[in-house]
């Protein structure tokens, strides 16, 4: 297991936090409130609105784990069709608890784990294969010779 260094539990906390309305370090501990707050607020926009049919298409696994995750935190279900592709997950939801809760808040988590798996994974190509794991250097390049051709007329 790797360790936390760089404090990603924490961030992730304090992001959680931010969307379930905490905003001091006191608050935090009333995060177990605020998501039953956020709960009953879908609970409300599935009595009002009608759930709509999403498609969400994530490239990385972690990042699709991450968001099939935080769909289960708030009690939604997201699925695939049997002709879907493995990157695509679908969710029925009312929309705007996805546009103002669920995807701001995996927005910011998604940007917090991929700094993490970033640092970590800087980290061991500096420790395991080489010390410089620097991006390539830019280097000004000539020209391309032209390619006139005399012509004999």
């Amino acid at each position: 297991m790797i360790s936390d260094p760089s404090g990603l539990g924490e961030k992730l906390r304090k992001v959680e936090a931010l969307f379930a309305g905490a905003g001091t370090e006191g608050e935090r501990l009333a995060a177990g409130a605020a998501l039953a707050r956020l709960r009953w607020r879908l609970s409300a926009q599935r009595r009002s609105q009608p759930a709509v049919e999403m498609e969400f298409t994530m490239r990385a696994p972690w990042t699709q784990r991450l968001f099939l995750a935080l769909c289960r935190r708030y009690d939604l279900h997201p699925f695939r069709t049997g002709q879907g592709r493995s990157d695509t997950v679908k969710l029925k939801a009312p929309k705007a608890f996805v546009d103002q809760v669920l995807w701001p808040e995996f927005e910011e988590l998604n940007d917090a784990l991929g700094q993490y798996l970033f640092a970590a994974a800087l980290k061991v190509i500096r420790e395991e294969i080489h010390p410089d794991a620097d991006d390539a250097p830019e280097v000004l390049t000539a020209p391309a010779p032209s390619r006139l051709r005399a012509s004999s007329r």
